[in-house]
């Protein structure tokens, strides 16, 4: 299993893989029930969840019902026990959105929340990150995952983030590390070939390899970049019961 969904995540294109893998992968989950894990994003219950990953797949990462992996699930967790984002109607960007993700907060938020993408067929606005269509002061909140290793330019990225933010907002803007993780980001926009790049940043589509600078990149957007560890507060039992990353640091920038 966890071969086969190596290989269909390497080559599928990202857009197809949003439009039909989830029916597919609820039949596969009658497979894992169970009651060891749980998801917190749509409290399906499994003996554990699914293998996920390009090259060497992550054991209990994937959620069959809705799709989450573990940042997913951590983000959830943060959302509903560190800020107001359930409690409060917010003007909330959703840039790439995670499909786990948009339902939920489209119920919560109602027209208010956006999202929008390059080229998913499931976000609402098509749109550039580096030119993004909205006015200075727009959004309480940005969420941007797993984006800015695909951009052209990640400081102008962030600081297009940084003009549509509210004084006070906030953005999520988690990105891959590969371990060793190196000193300072490493980019090199000769390198073109997916291959190629798949060697040099850790995937094929990617265009950096971020390194221990990442909050200093995040600043030079004019962010105020604060590298959370609520996932090191979390107990034992919450970490294994959610299928989460106990090191995973939740990078936040405040406007």
């Amino acid at each position: 299993m966890k071969h086969l969904l190596s290989l269909i995540i390497r080559f599928v294109p990202r857009k197809y893989l949003q439009l039909f893998s989830g029916v597919g992968l609820k039949a596969v989950g009658i497979f894992y029930a169970g009651n060891k894990v749980e998801c917190p994003v749509c409290g399906s219950h499994y003996r554990k969840f699914l293998p996920y990953g390009r090259i060497n797949p992550r054991p209990n990462a994937l959620c069959p019902k809705c799709l989450s992996l573990e940042r997913h699930r951590l983000i959830w967790l943060y959302l509903k026990e560190k800020t107001n984002f359930f409690s409060t109607k917010l003007d909330v960007l959703h840039i790439a959105p995670e499909p786990c993700f948009m339902n939920r907060f489209e119920k919560q938020h109602g027209e208010k929340y956006i999202t929008a993408d390059i080229e998913s067929p499931l976000a609402k606005v098509k749109m550039d990150i580096h030119r993004i269509p909205f006015p200075e002061n727009h959004f309480d909140v940005v969420l941007c995952n797993h984006v800015l290793e695909h951009v052209q330019d990640d400081i102008k990225a962030m600081s297009e983030i940084y003009r549509v933010l509210k004084p006070g907002g906030w953005a999520i803007m988690q990105v891959p590390f590969f371990s060793p993780v190196p000193e300072i980001t490493y980019e090199d926009t000769s390198i073109t070939n997916p291959r190629e790049r798949e060697k040099a940043f850790g995937q094929g589509d990617h265009v950096r390899m971020f390194g221990k600078d990442y909050p200093k990149r995040i600043e030079r957007s004019g962010l105020k970049a604060v590298a959370n560890r609520f996932a090191f507060e979390l107990s034992e039992d919450t970490v294994l019961r959610n299928g989460l990353v106990r090191n995973e640091i939740l990078y936040i920038g405040y406007k």
